[in-house]
C-alpha cells in the first residue's frame, strides 16, 4: 500500500513538473513571439519604388531571428491604391505601410484604421527628426502620430554647368545661389539661357508651377476640406501665374518628367535647370550616364524653399503584432540607417543628425563634378518650414490645374483655363 502511495506521489510530481515546464515554455515562447507557438513573428511590409529597405531587412532579421519580415514592393499608384482598399475593406492590410508624403492626408481620413504610434512610443525619439517632417505625420489635433518620416525631398537648383557657361552666367555653385537668390532673379537668368543659348531654362510648365507651390504654406484646401482657390488671391494663383509668366517669356520646355523625351533632355543638355528634389540625384546617376560631371547644385531662392516627396512609415491596426512591427520601423528610420540608406538608393535624410555624420559631409560626387551635393540638400532641408495642408484630394485636383497648363503652353487663354481648373475642382470636391 504504502507502495502505490509512492507511485502515486512520484507520478503527481512527475505531472506538476512537467505542466510547469509546459507552462513556462509557452510562456517564453508567447513573450517572444507576441502570440505565435513555435516563436517567429511574421511581418508584413508593403512598399513602393526602389528603398533598399531589403538589405535593411536581412540585417535586421539576422539581429532579430524571432522577426520574418515578408517585404512587397509595387509601383506607387497601385501600392496606394491597393492599401486603401485593404484598410477599407477591414481586412487584408499589411503590418507595416510605406505611405507617400502626397498621398498621407488621403489615409488620414481613415484614422481609426492605424495605430497611433504615440502609444508606441514615438514620443521618444520626437526629437532625432526635422520638425516640420514629424509634424506632416501627426493629425490636424496633434494627437495621432500616423507615421515615422523616412525621407524627404528638399529642393535645389540642378543646373548644366556648359548650359550655363554658354549662357554667360556663373557656374560655382555658391555664386549661382547668390545671383539666382530671388524669383525675379531666376526670370532674369532664364531669358539669358534663352537669348544666349537658345535653350530653355526650365523642363516644364510642371516644374515652373510647383516653383511657388511647393513652398505655399496653403494649397487647395484647409484641413475642414474647403477650397481656398475660388478667390484669385490665393498662393496657388500665384504659382501659376508664375508658370504662365515664364512660359511667354519662352523659358519653358515641354518635356514631362519621367517621359523618354525628358530622360534624354536631362542626358544631352536640352535644358539647363531643373527644380528638383534631393531624391532625384539618384535616378541622374543611374540614367543620364552622358551628363556625368555636367551637372551641379545649388541653393533656391527661400520663396522656392521646400519639400517635394518623402514617406512615412505606419502600422496598420488590423495587425496582431503592433509592438514588433514599431520596433522594426524606430530601427529601420533611425538616424544610422537613414545614412546608409541615403548612400545606397539617395533617400534624402529626415534626422538632422545625419547631416553632420562624416560619411555624409564627405560623400563626394562624381556625377556632379566632384560636388558635395549632400550639404547643399541639407542646408535646404533646414531652410524648410513646412509643406502646407495638402488634404485628401490634392492628388486630383493638382492634376487639373496642370491641365489647365498643359493648355496654356499649347495657346489657350490662361484665365479662362484657370477659371475652368477652378470649377473642375469644385465639381470634384461635390462627388
Amino acid at each position: 500500500m504504502k507502495n502505490v502511495k509512492r507511485l502515486a506521489f512520484l507520478s503527481l510530481v512527475l505531472i506538476l513538473s512537467f505542466s510547469l515546464i509546459a507552462c513556462n515554455n509557452t510562456k517564453s515562447s508567447k513573450n517572444e513571439s507576441g502570440g505565435k507557438s513555435d516563436g517567429k513573428v511574421t511581418l508584413n511590409f508593403w512598399a513602393f519604388g526602389a528603398t533598399g529597405y531589403d538589405k535593411l531587412i536581412k540585417e535586421y532579421e539576422k539581429e532579430h531571428p524571432n522577426i520574418k519580415i515578408k517585404f512587397k514592393t509595387s509601383e506607387n499608384a497601385e501600392h496606394h491604391d491597393s492599401l486603401f482598399t485593404a484598410l477599407s475593406a477591414g481586412t487584408g492590410a499589411p503590418d507595416i505601410a510605406l505611405i507617400e508624403v502626397d498621398q498621407l492626408d488621403r489615409f488620414k481620413q481613415a484614422q481609426d484604421r492605424f495605430n497611433n504610434l504615440f502609444d508606441l512610443g514615438a514620443k521618444d525619439v520626437e526629437d532625432q527628426y526635422l520638425d516640420w517632417t514629424w509634424n506632416n505625420g501627426k493629425s490636424v489635433d496633434g494627437k495621432f502620430l500616423f507615421g515615422l518620416p523616412t525621407d524627404i525631398g528638399p529642393k535645389a537648383l540642378y543646373y548644366r554647368v556648359d548650359v550655363f557657361e554658354e549662357a554667360g552666367l556663373p557656374t560655382d555653385p555658391d555664386e549661382v545661389a547668390a545671383l539666382i537668390n530671388s524669383p525675379e532673379a531666376f526670370k532674369t537668368a532664364a531669358i539669358q539661357v534663352k537669348e544666349k543659348t537658345g535653350k530653355p531654362f526650365v523642363d516644364s510648365m510642371e516644374m515652373a508651377y510647383r516653383a511657388y507651390l511647393d513652398a505655399a504654406p496653403e494649397k487647395y484646401l484647409n484641413p475642414d476640406g474647403e477650397l481656398l482657390i475660388e478667390d484669385k488671391d490665393n498662393y496657388v494663383k500665384k504659382a501659376y501665374d508664375f508658370a504662365v509668366e515664364l512660359n511667354k517669356a519662352g523659358v519653358v520646355g515641354n518635356f514631362e518628367m519621367w517621359s523618354p523625351e525628358w530622360a534624354n533632355a536631362v542626358n544631352d543638355g536640352s535644358f539647363a535647370a531643373e527644380l528638383g528634389a534631393g531624391w532625384l540625384k539618384g535616378w541622374m546617376e543611374g540614367n543620364a550616364p552622358d551628363a556625368t560631371g555636367k551637372f551641379r547644385v545649388a541653393t533656391l531662392p527661400k520663396e522656392f524653399s521646400a519639400n517635394w516627396g518623402g514617406s512615412y512609415l505606419t502600422i496598420p491596426s488590423e495587425t496582431k503584432h503592433a509592438k514588433e512591427a514599431y520596433e522594426f520601423i524606430e530601427w529601420l528610420t533611425s538616424p544610422e540607417n537613414q545614412l546608409k540608406s541615403f548612400k545606397s538608393h539617395g533617400l534624402f535624410p529626415s534626422a538632422p543628425s545625419v547631416y553632420t555624420m562624416d560619411d555624409f559631409k564627405n560623400n563626394e560626387d562624381e556625377f556632379f563634378g566632384g560636388q558635395i551635393t549632400s550639404v547643399v540638400f541639407g542646408k535646404a532641408a533646414e531652410n524648410i518650414s513646412g509643406s502646407g495642408y495638402k488634404g485628401e484630394k490634392y492628388v486630383p485636383i493638382n492634376n487639373e490645374i496642370l491641365t489647365a497648363l498643359t493648355n496654356v503652353q499649347e495657346g489657350a487663354n490662361p484665365e479662362k483655363e484657370w477659371n475652368e481648373a477652378v470649377k473642375r475642382a469644385k465639381d470634384l470636391l461635390s462627388r
